[in-house]
């Protein structure tokens, strides 16, 4: 996992061959010209953009996941998001089957940490990185870009 404000994005170009361009879209996403909703950049990158209430810690946890065949990039374009985190090697609690068309896997384990994000703060969650996001109070203005391993 990483965490960071969107000024240093340009430290983490060379970890995937898609992150220049993942955050090329990041730095010219226009909060006033988008809508919600899911678009395609290229391929292996694509974008979600939604604006939703933040979520109770337990409505999160009931969803604890991660993926197996992409990265996430999470921007809080707006708002304060907090984000539970735990390695996947230390989860032992599998909450169903992996489901590959949707790509996630969740788990009933307990976060190791909570942290937060707020505007133009992003993380990044690798296939061995379980996440609850959204949790909080308020509206949570998100960007998140999945970048095919």
């Amino acid at each position: 996992m990483i965490i960071d404000t969107i000024k240093n994005a340009h430290k983490y170009f060379g970890i995937h061959s898609f992150f220049e361009k993942a955050f090329e879209h990041i730095n010219q996403f226009n909060l006033n010209d988008t809508q919600p909703g899911k678009y395609d950049i290229a391929e292996g990158l694509k974008a979600i953009y939604s604006i939703a209430p933040g979520k109770s810690k337990e409505a999160s946890l009931s969803k604890f996941e991660c993926h197996n065949l992409h990265i996430d990039i999470q921007l809080c374009v707006k708002g304060i998001e907090t984000i539970g985190w735990k390695p996947r090697e230390k989860c032992t609690q599998a909450n169903g089957e992996y489901n590959v068309d949707k790509d996630v896997q969740f788990f009933n384990d307990s976060p190791d940490m909570f942290f937060q994000l707020t505007d133009g703060q992003f993380a990044i969650f690798f296939p061995e990185d379980v996440h609850a996001p959204m949790i909080g109070e308020g509206d949570i203005n998100k960007l998140v870009i999945k970048v095919k391993v």
